[in-house]
């Protein structure tokens, strides 16, 4: 399935308010997301598989892939296009080695330390956070700020090629340009596509933004 993250929306039953996951990701890609990724922290692994699968059989169709948080068993048990991994997680050369050469695998950046790691690794893009602050996630690190984000994208593209590269964290439709002109191919968003009541149209809105 071909990649393109323009508008990736991470859909986390945290901020689902007891709605249909597998609902909030089809209203998504209706709306212009590009590529879905199914993150829940605190869910069992039987939950996630159950969870993971009613999303990709949301999404079949929509042409969006699913990307799993963290977890390369529940990818591999659902049939999820591929995988989004931190520092913390697997390491990125034995999630290829699972999961296939057709799997889409995305890594976080956080640290320009981090870029020789990532440059050895066969990954398909990587993600800059946090560019701003959030209330979805608890990030140890103070926000980059769009300077921040400019100069570690500069480094990204120096060390990655063309490796597309998103930005994630408290971006908005309103602040989501200014992400992009600092060097993003795309941004990850939660609470500006989720938190709505109006999924779709809190989507398009974004998508127009971009």
């Amino acid at each position: 399935m071909s990649l393109d993250i323009l508008l990736y929306g991470i859909v986390d039953p945290q901020i689902a308010r007891g709605r249909s996951l597998a609902d909030l990701a089809a209203a998504a890609a209706k709306g212009g997301a590009t590529l879905i990724q199914y993150r829940a922290k605190e869910a069992s692994t039987r939950e996630m598989v159950h969870e993971a699968k009613a999303i990709h059989a949301a999404l079949a169709g929509t042409g969006v892939p699913l990307l799993i948080n963290d977890r390369i068993d529940v990818a591999l048990a659902s049939g999820a296009d591929g995988v989004h991994l931190g520092a913390d997680d697997m390491e990125l050369a034995d999630a290829r080695r699972l999961l296939g050469e057709a799997a889409i695998i995305g890594a976080t950046l956080k640290h320009e330390s981090e870029l020789p790691y990532l440059a050895s690794a066969r990954i398909d893009y990587a993600c800059i956070g946090g560019v701003f602050p959030t209330q979805h996630k608890d990030n140890a690190d103070a926000p980059l700020g769009l300077d921040g984000y400019r100069t570690l994208r500069e480094a990204a593209r120096a060390a990655l090629g063309d490796l597309p590269i998103g930005a994630i964290a408290g971006i908005t439709a309103g602040n989501s340009a200014s992400v992009m002109a600092a060097g993003a191919d795309g941004v990850a968003v939660i609470g500006a596509m989720f938190a709505s009541d109006d999924v779709e149209g809190a989507t398009r809105a974004l998508r127009a933004a971009l």
